[in-house]
């Protein structure tokens, strides 16, 4: 094949300005320093900024500024989310050493030289970004021995049934204070919102057996607590009606009786006046009255007897008719 008429190939050339290619460096330089310059703070955030790596200002949320090149750094610190730290079991899946890897931090020793497995959560916010930052070299170890060490305190100072039932509350609330005092001393910059205890039982084995009877005898205890203090309220107050009834009726017998043995009082001194002012009429008159009444009831036979006839008597009956 004859190539005799073909063309030659020229490569194509770009005439750049090396002024044209140093305006492009100086446009990019300081797009970069530009962008560079600026940072955003999250609302929950707040960003401390170092000055050739000392302390210069803390800012808070929205777009802020730095001078670029490395002069300034930010950092920002969350200090409005509740961060939250857990002891003897953690939350992203089981270990890879096994489920009780952690049980160095959980393992307790208690006032009545039993052990138990004591797993809680520390929450915590952070209030002081600078002293978060600075204070505290190794911010969560520290956490992690104070509270471990608070937590040992409390738990060997009680019976291992009152940290399992009714010392809960009171270990949460001494905990979350005792670890606050501290920190404030150590300048951690960090407030304590909440202790909880979550799972708290003997080791595994024959012990937590044991004690899972120990539960469930507790709860039947306060199942049958319950139950009478339940019959207690449905008997008692019926008991004390019929009690108030029966009072109100002994009153009112006590008032009837009372007003009947001044009726009768007032009735004896009027008949002793008029029998002291005349003897003789009195005693006839009662002694009428006395028959009077005695001969009324016709339900029996009535015998008078003459003390001065022996052996002699009148049955009242003859005298009547032989009519009872």
């Amino acid at each position: 094949m004859d190539n005799s008429n073909q063309r030659p190939v020229h490569p194509i050339r770009f005439n750049i300005s090396p002024k044209l290619v140093i305006w492009i460096v100086i446009v990019v330089v300081a797009i970069l320093l530009v962008l560079s310059s600026f940072f955003v703070v999250d609302q929950t955030e707040q960003a401390v900024v170092l000055r050739f790596g000392r302390y210069h200002r803390t800012v808070g949320p929205g777009l802020q500024t730095k001078i670029p090149l490395g002069i300034e750094m930010n950092y920002n610190v969350p200090t409005q989310v509740v961060q939250t730290m857990t002891f003897g079991y953690r939350t992203q899946g089981p270990s890879l050493y096994g489920q009780n890897s952690y049980s160095n931090e959980s393992l307790m020793l208690t006032g009545d030289l039993n052990i138990i497995d004591v797993q809680w959560i520390v929450q915590y916010k952070i209030e002081n970004p600078y002293d978060w930052m600075f204070k505290v070299e190794s911010r969560e170890m520290t956490l992690r021995d104070i509270s471990q060490s608070i937590m040992n305190q409390l738990v060997g100072d009680l019976p291992i049934l009152s940290v399992m039932t009714s010392q809960r509350t009171h270990i949460e609330v001494e905990t979350q204070k005792m670890m606050q005092k501290i920190f404030d001393q150590y300048g951690l910059g960090i407030r304590i919102v909440t202790v909880k205890l979550q799972n708290i039982v003997p080791p595994v084995g024959s012990v937590q057996d044991a004690f899972e009877d120990v539960n469930k005898a507790i709860q039947d205890m306060n199942r049958l607590i319950n139950e009478g203090k339940q019959n207690y309220n449905e008997i008692i107050p019926s008991a004390r009606g019929e009690a108030s009834r029966l009072i109100q009726i002994a009153n009112g017998y006590a008032a009837e009786r009372v007003n009947q043995a001044r009726g009768d009082v007032e009735r004896f001194n009027s008949v002793r006046e008029v029998y002291e002012n005349s003897k003789s009429i009195t005693r006839t008159r009662l002694y009428i009255e006395t028959l009077e009444a005695i001969l009324q009831d016709n339900s029996g036979s009535v015998t008078l007897v003459d003390k001065n006839l022996s052996n002699n008597y009148l049955p009242l009956q003859m005298i009547q008719g032989g009519q009872k």
